[in-house]
């Protein structure tokens, strides 16, 4: 009997142990640390990373993601160089790098829309882009994604940057219009259209996207880790599809989130996560398509911004890690 009960007295502090092994093997399971540049200030329009940080899309898929809102261009940079795995690069940012021999590839589209806009007074009666023959217009600069969008409208309706009367007015875009500095800007649609209303400022606001289609924000990985980690590459891609349908469907859930990530967010930003929604949708998310890579490349060679076409531009994109979570 006292054999007996020593064997089951052993075999139960057994199972405990490897029971307790197994607790701690889980507890102790790390997560990959992943950096990931937005490219700009903390803000509710990066609700669907938020969402997937909060809810742990991101830990259930093994990492864990700090939100580096640097510069857009440092975020190619350095994925470009293998340095970090990932970043928010808009479409544009990837044509001049791969240019440039930077092995990054763009993997998901996360705005279907390209979310710059051309914003003027309603009094001003800039109602469709042919109106802005001979008007002045401000741009935060001569460079990035309002420019490029900028130069996009113009020529899908047949205007050249001389028929307009542009300046470099900053990041004062909703200044420099109250105050009548110049009649029409170039800003995010998402953006300074929504500060306007809120002020009660009557405006015509003319979307990019409505007259061509270019490629936006999206997120880039590197050729060096698709080869070697395609896996990691598919379940990062899957985190941030998921965090970005949620949001879709729940924007409210999805706001009230982005006030833990966002120091001092108050519930008149709401417009902005509002107006970027119809900007994310598609019928499969996180989709790109070579017609919009193609019209994207065509701006930045006749703006002079690429010397010349990409050998191939199919290299620039992929797809496959989107419709391998789509169960394609």
């Amino acid at each position: 009997m006292k054999k007996q009960f020593l064997r089951l007295m052993i075999l139960i502090l057994t199972a405990l142990t490897l029971a307790g092994c197994g607790a701690d093997a889980e507890e102790n399971t790390e997560l990959m640390s992943v950096r990931l540049p937005m490219g700009y200030v903390a803000d509710p329009q990066f609700a669907p990373f938020y969402v997937a940080a909060e809810k742990g899309y991101f830990a259930d898929a093994g990492f864990s993601v700090e939100f580096d809102y640097g510069f857009e261009t440092d975020g190619v940079s350095l994925v470009g160089a293998n340095e970090l795995p990932f970043a928010i690069v808009s479409g544009e940012q990837v044509l001049l790098a791969r240019a440039q021999d930077v092995p990054v590839v763009y993997v998901l589209e996360w705005y279907q829309k390209y979310p710059i806009a051309v914003v003027s007074k309603a009094e001003a009666n800039i109602v469709t882009p042919q109106d802005l023959d001979g008007r002045s217009i401000g741009l935060p600069g001569f460079f990035g994604a309002s420019y490029v969008g900028y130069l996009g409208l113009l020529s899908a309706v047949g205007l050249t940057p001389e028929d307009v009367n542009p300046s470099d007015i900053g990041f004062n875009q909703v200044e420099a219009l109250l105050s009548d500095q110049v009649e029409a800007v170039v800003s995010y649609a998402n953006n300074e259209p929504v500060q306007l209303t809120a002020q009660n400022v009557p405006i015509n606001v003319i979307q990019v996207s409505d007259y061509i289609d270019m490629v936006a924000n999206g997120l880039i990985t590197n050729e060096t880790t698709i080869a070697e980690n395609p896996e990691m590459v598919q379940r990062f891609v899957g985190a941030v599809l998921h965090g970005l349908a949620d949001t879709l469907a729940d924007p409210d859930e999805a706001f009230a989130i982005s006030k833990s990530y966002v120091e001092g967010l108050e519930d008149g930003r709401k417009p902005v996560l509002e107006a970027s929604l119809p900007l994310w949708q598609a019928s499969t998310l996180g989709l790109s398509g070579i017609a919009s890579w193609q019209n994207t490349q065509d701006i930045l060679l006749q703006a002079g911004l690429m010397d010349a076409p990409l050998a191939d531009l199919t290299a620039v994109f992929s797809n496959e890690f989107v419709l391998a979570n789509n169960g394609n």
